[in-house]
């Protein structure tokens, strides 16, 4: 066998390390390749799928009641009044009777409007009211007679101004009122009718409630009125014959009266 010059045999050897080397680098620029044709694949497909969709973030709403609108509605409660009689004679002062208070139950209904601006509440309202709050004493000047007075009926004309805090309302109340009275002397002895009378008094008003909206549409509340009617004369009739009776009679009445109200309109509205 003819023996490889060492030289060509180290040349043999160099040209096959290169070409080595070169098979790898060329293995790596493939690979590079690939992957870099796989990345865009992937990024294109994921460009294509449907975006995903997010809810938008939820807006706290508040409910806030409305008290604008009008009201009908329902009123029971209880009440007193106090009743000063006076004499008055052809000429003179008038000459102290005697005092009696009366209570007794209230029943009847109102209607009104109310306006809201903000927290503040404005409102006009009518109230009209059976009543049965009677009473009597022995009269002062004539021991022989028993004065007895009977209201029989109340009503209201007022305004008001309330703060309202959601449902819930405070309010104060101001205007006229008016009571319907049945009066009457007689005998101690025997309670025989003698002298009669009836009056329609007008005076005022002040009152202060509480109402709470516990539906959208119906309330309920509680509420005290002081009715000052002041002094008034009173001509009696009399049996045929005898002299003309005229007492002067003052009248205070105190009323506490739980209320019902059906509220017309938009019930709530919405607070951002």
């Amino acid at each position: 066998m003819h023996s490889v010059d060492p030289i060509r045999r180290c040349l043999c050897n160099q040209v096959l390390s290169n070409e080595v080397i070169l098979l790898g680098i060329k293995s790596k620029k493939i690979l590079l390749a690939t992957f870099a044709i796989a990345s865009l694949t992937t990024a294109s497909s994921a460009a294509d799928l449907p975006q995903r969709a997010y809810a938008p973030a939820p807006v706290m709403v508040a409910s806030v009641y409305d008290w604008t609108g009008f009201y009908i509605g329902a009123n029971g409660g209880y009440g007193t009044s106090r009743n000063c009689w006076g004499v008055v004679p052809a000429a003179g002062a008038v000459i102290p009777d005697g005092c009696h208070s009366q209570s007794g139950g209230i029943i009847g209904g109102q209607a009104g409007h109310r306006w809201q601006g903000g927290p503040v509440v404005f409102g006009l309202e009518a109230q009209g009211d059976w009543a049965s709050l009677r009473s009597s004493h022995v009269s002062v000047v004539n021991p022989l007679l028993t004065n007895s007075s009977k209201v029989t009926g109340l009503g209201l004309f007022t305004g008001q101004i309330g703060y309202a805090w959601n449902a819930a309302l405070l309010y104060v109340k101001g205007g006229a009122a008016l009571t319907n009275n049945s009066l009457l002397q007689a005998t101690t002895l025997g309670g025989v009718g003698l002298n009669y009378a009836t009056s329609t008094r007008w005076g005022g008003a002040v009152g202060v409630g509480f109402e709470y909206g516990f539906t959208p549409n119906w309330t309920a509340g509680i509420e005290y009125d002081r009715l000052i009617m002041g002094s008034a004369n009173n001509s009696f009739s009399v049996p045929v014959g005898a002299a003309a009776a005229v007492n002067r009679i003052s009248q205070d009445v105190d009323m506490v009266t739980v209320r019902v109200n059906y509220k017309f309109g938009g019930p709530v509205v919405a607070r951002y």
